[in-house]
């Protein structure tokens, strides 16, 4: 495969440069350059009138608060779990039913708590009037509420999942058991054995991952439209509004509101390196000081009611919306839909697959290209016996680092420049920048485990590499491959800023067209767009795991490897 030695650099192309030209695009304006629109020499005059919009203040300090709040949060919880559970039957049981979350779009979320925590919602009827005594909504601010609650628990309820089966990829790779079990025989319990024994040595491997759900919590703008405060939103959303303003001198602001999006989660991510040192240094004290079970039960405790509520949550929001698709009738305090019926999905069914139709056309395209460049990547790594550095992996994640209003302004202008704003090659690239970083990361760990003995013996046998590759290796990791495609197909259906950008409107999925209807208040097409929008990465994971088991199902050792 001649085209193996030229992939890694294929691959850096396609996402790290135009995130580098982009984050340029953002910063010339920011500083008064645009020629576009006039801009010709160098101005501090954006960044004057951006600490002068009212609100800015408010809004900086909304994503601060609501970004690290939700990143510990969904740290503690996926850490405590994993200390306190592991090995368990409920740990087992957890992990089968929060894989799901996982793979449902940070928007469908969203839209599903608005509906489950609003004062007309599912949650306030189940209760009404019975408890409550309401025979109609209260005037309560619970979804959007003012300080950001809601907002922080849908960001929990999307990245504890992430963060917990983070965790348990980075336990496969240290003997936890066998350190487990000779703390506990020194007195210690299982969650203060696992917490001062065990987090210290996966740490290192969950730190770029905890930086990736910072920096996302920190510049999240499409659950922000959804559940963040309209008179305080977070500083992405502020970004977001200017760019789209009427008026063109606010291109400038927006820019500088981008570059300041960046810095702050660069500060962000120095901050909890920070706090990383120093709680590693109490950390020691504490695990030296031989405390023994101090924190068993509250560990415990928290852990699971904290995920129980997240799983509940997140269940029932998604629920809701299913229901609220096939309601006729369905007045407040009813628990149910006085009518059902199915002529909302009969009558919006064009509309439905028009945009279902560019959700998984971009979504098949974007994954198929990023499992094609990151396979050839790693089987190239896998023939030069070449060994994966540090330096790559961050790499990897630089779009994932990186706040995506710091650069999509600036990618778009030079999408304008080329003449492909507003089509399917920039909205298919688009995408495509943030499904090969989680393509790539949901196949390397099985692509390099895979044992080496299989390769050798095949050579041996007189195949050429590219045989070996297709008779061997493919086979051997049909379903991680697949599962790797359903991850890069959800991570495109979920997409919302790069499709606005790339999109030019002209291009509407699933997700942005949900989006945009959030504060419409039609439940049953906002309904049915979340039940889609969740549907499809379903059906991409059910058959990632059906065609490995359909393919060899007369072949029972490949359908044990694979």
């Amino acid at each position: 495969m001649t085209f193996l030695p030229a992939a890694p650099w294929v691959t850096l192309a396609v996402f790290l440069l135009p995130v580098l030209a982009g984050l340029a695009g953002a910063v010339l304006p920011a500083f008064g350059y645009l020629p576009a629109l006039d801009g010709t020499d160098a101005s501090l005059d954006p960044w004057r009138r951006l600490l002068d919009y009212p609100g800015f203040a408010g809004s900086l300090w909304m994503s601060l608060w609501t970004g690290f709040a939700a990143t510990m949060i969904s740290f503690a919880l996926a850490i405590g779990f994993a200390a306190a559970w592991r090995g368990t039957r409920v740990f087992r049981s957890l992990q089968r039913l929060i894989a799901p979350l996982l793979s449902v779009p940070h928007a469908a979320v969203a839209l599903g708590m608005l509906f489950l925590l609003a004062p007309s919602g599912w949650l306030l009827r189940a209760g009404s009037p019975w408890a409550t005594g309401f025979v109609r909504p209260p005037d309560w601010a619970t979804a959007p509420d003012p300080y950001g609650i809601v907002f922080i628990l849908a960001l929990v309820v999307k990245e504890t999942p992430f963060l917990f089966l983070m965790t348990v990829a980075a336990l496969n790779q240290v003997r936890e058991r066998e350190i487990v079990t000779t703390a506990r025989t020194l007195g210690y319990g299982p969650a203060t054995a696992w917490l001062k024994c065990v987090l210290p040595l996966v740490y290192p491997q969950l730190r770029l991952p905890v930086y990736a759900v910072l920096a996302f919590s920190l510049s999240v703008i499409d659950v922000a439209l959804v559940l963040a405060p309209a008179t305080n939103p977070p500083l992405g959303v502020l970004i977001l509004r200017w760019f789209n303003d009427p008026d063109l001198g606010y291109q400038f602001v927006a820019a500088a509101g981008a570059v300041t999006q960046l810095a702050v989660v660069a500060a962000g991510i120095v901050v909890w390196w920070g706090v990383e040192r120093l709680v590693g240094a109490m950390g020691r004290r504490w695990a030296s000081a031989g405390d023994r079970a101090v924190l068993d039960r509250p560990v415990a405790v928290f852990s699971l009611a904290g995920t129980g509520v997240l799983w509940f949550l997140g269940a029932g929001s998604l629920l809701g919306m299913a229901v609220w698709s096939m309601a006729r009738q369905w007045r407040f305090p009813d628990t149910l839909p006085s009518e059902w019926s199915l002529m909302n999905w009969m009558r919006r069914g064009e509309t439905l697959i028009g945009l279902g139709g560019t959700t998984v056309t971009v979504g098949l395209i974007s994954a198929g290209i990023a499992l094609v460049l990151a396979v050839a990547c790693l089987e190239h790594e896998k023939r030069d016996g070449l060994k994966p550095t540090a330096r790559a992996l961050w790499l990897l994640y630089i779009p994932l680092l990186v706040p995506q209003v710091a650069f999509l302004f600036g990618a778009q202008v030079l999408l304008v420049t080329a003449g492909i704003d507003g089509g399917w090659t920039a909205l298919i690239w688009a995408h495509l920048l943030f499904v090969l970083p989680y393509v790539f990361l949901s196949l390397s760990d099985p692509f390099r485990s895979l044992d080496e003995r299989y390769r050798t013996t095949a050579l041996c046998l007189g195949l050429r590499p590219s045989a070996v590759f297709r008779r061997v290796t493919l086979p051997l990791l049909l379903r991680p491959i697949l599962v790797a495609f359903a991850v890069g197909f959800a991570v495109s259906v979920s997409q919302y800023l790069p499709t606005v950008f790339a999109g030019g409107g002209r291009l509407e999925t699933l997700t942005t067209e949900a989006v945009s209807l959030a504060g419409g208040g039609d439940r049953r097409l906002i309904g049915m767009l979340v039940f889609a929008q969740s549907v499809l990465p379903f059906v991409a994971f059910l058959l990632a795991a059906a065609l490995p088991a359909w393919a060899f199902r007369n072949r029972a050792g490949l359908r044990g490897l694979t």
